[in-house]
C-alpha cells in the first residue's frame, strides 16, 4: 500500500501544505462516478483540471464534478478551451483570469486557467494548461506559461497539466528549467502518466516556482481509497498529486 503524503494543514510558522492534483478528465466522457472516487481519495486542496467540458451545458458538468468531488468550481473550462481549476473549501479565491492563447489555422484552440488562491498567510498563483500536440506551436506555449506565472503576481505558483511532452522534449525542459519539476524533485508513487496498458510516458506535470517545497509527487497508485478499476474507467490520463509546503507572505 502507497504511503500518503503529507495532509493539507496550516503550519505555525503560517506556510501552507497544499496538497495540487492534475488531471486529464477527457471531457467527462467516461466513468464519472469512478472519477469522482479517484479525487476525492486524493484530498486535493487544488484541482487542475485538463479537457473538461466545454460545449453543451458545459457549465452544469463542472458544477456536477465539483459537487461529486467535494470541491468548488473556481474558473476554466470553456473559457479556457479546456483547463479548469477546482478547489477545496479551504482555499480563499482571490483572483481568476481565463487566457487564450494564439491559434494556429487547423489546430486545436488552447488556454490557461489561472488563479491566486490564499490558504490563510500563504499565497499561491495556479495555472492549469493542456498543451499542443505539435512540438513548435507548443514550446511557444511553453514560453507563455513562464510569462503568465509570473505576472500572477505573487512570489509562490505552481503549474499543472498535460504537457503532450516528455521529460526529454524541449517544452518539458524549458519548464523544467525554469520552475521544479514535482516528480523530479520528490518523487513518490508512480511516473507514469499514460493510460494503464499504453507505452510507459510521462506527459503529464506538477510545477512549482523556487521558494515552494516539493514533499512529494507522482500517479498515487496504490494510495488508500483509489482503486486500479476506477483509474481505468475514469479516463485515458492518471493523475499527478502533489503535496507542497507554500510559504507564508
Amino acid at each position: 500500500m502507497l504511503a500518503d503524503l503529507p495532509p493539507s494543514r496550516t503550519e505555525g510558522d503560517g506556510s501552507a501544505v497544499v496538497r495540487v492534483l492534475s488531471y486529464n478528465i477527457r471531457s467527462m466522457r467516461d466513468d464519472t462516478g469512478a472519477l469522482a472516487r479517484v479525487i476525492r481519495a486524493c484530498a486535493p486542496d487544488v484541482v487542475c483540471v485538463q479537457e473538461a467540458p466545454r460545449f453543451f451545458r458545459w457549465r452544469k458538468a463542472a458544477a456536477r464534478l465539483a459537487r461529486t468531488s467535494e470541491l468548488v468550481y473556481v474558473t476554466g473550462g470553456a473559457t479556457a478551451s479546456g483547463p479548469m481549476i477546482l478547489s477545496s473549501l479551504r482555499a480563499t479565491v482571490e483572483h481568476t483570469e481565463d487566457v487564450l492563447l494564439p491559434r494556429t489555422p487547423g489546430l486545436h484552440q488552447r488556454g490557461f486557467a489561472t488563479a491566486v488562491l490564499r490558504f490563510g498567510r500563504a499565497r499561491l498563483g495556479v495555472l492549469s494548461c493542456h498543451l499542443s500536440m505539435k512540438d513548435g506551436e507548443r514550446f511557444g506555449q511553453g514560453k507563455l506559461l513562464l510569462d503568465r506565472l509570473a505576472s500572477l503576481g505573487v512570489p509562490h505558483a505552481v503549474a499543472a497539466g498535460d504537457l503532450n511532452d516528455r521529460p526529454d522534449g524541449r517544452t518539458f525542459g524549458l519548464l523544467a528549467d525554469a520552475l521544479q519539476d514535482g516528480w523530479a524533485t520528490k518523487p513518490w508513487g508512480r511516473e507514469h502518466t499514460t493510460r494503464l496498458g499504453d507505452p510507459l510516458q510521462r506527459i503529464d506535470a506538477v510545477f512549482a516556482t523556487p521558494g515552494v517545497e516539493v514533499l512529494g509527487c507522482g500517479v498515487p497508485m496504490g494510495l488508500p481509497g483509489i482503486a486500479e478499476r476506477d483509474l481505468r474507467a475514469a479516463t485515458d490520463h492518471l493523475p499527478v498529486l502533489a503535496a507542497l509546503r507554500v510559504p507564508a507572505v
